[in-house]
């Protein structure tokens, strides 16, 4: 896959608490509408999810995925991509939390292909509205916290 949507929150929250919960699949459920379930399926040496199947619903977008998580970039990043899905044909993105001050900025960007022919441009449409409820979520969130 050749491009991203991305964008980008700033969040009243340390770095170390929104990462806490964001590199937490199992918590997705607690803070994001369109994760609807959770399964955690295996799990590196420290413990950080590396497979994870997922039952999203996000707007007309419908699917149960399987998704492998990669934790080997800067620690302030984790990585996915797409093992399994019904309807997907290719997912993957990163969410990144850098400090910046009492805040963080949390970027999301997020990469999607489906099994029926979908033009570019609604394609990164429905990618940029997946992006910014999930960043919205987040945010109200960790900052309720």
């Amino acid at each position: 896959m050749s491009d991203f949507s991305s964008a980008s929150v700033l969040i009243e929250a340390p770095a170390d608490k929104v990462r806490e919960l964001l590199f937490n699949p199992a918590t997705y459920t607690t803070w994001s509408t369109a994760i609807r379930e959770v399964k955690i399926l295996a799990s590196d040496a420290e413990g950080r999810a590396t497979k994870v199947e997922m039952v999203i619903k996000a707007g007309q977008l419908k699917d149960r995925v399987t998704l492998d998580y990669d934790w080997s970039g800067e620690s302030n990043t984790v990585a996915f991509t797409l093992d399994d899905a019904d309807m997907l044909t290719e997912m993957s993105g990163s969410y990144t939390v850098a400090a910046a001050g009492d805040e963080c900025k949390v970027t999301y960007e997020l990469g999607v292909a489906l099994s029926i022919p979908v033009p570019a441009m609604m394609r990164h449409k429905a990618e940029k509205e997946t992006i910014d409820l999930a960043l919205k979520e987040l945010k109200a969130h960790c900052e309720e916290l």
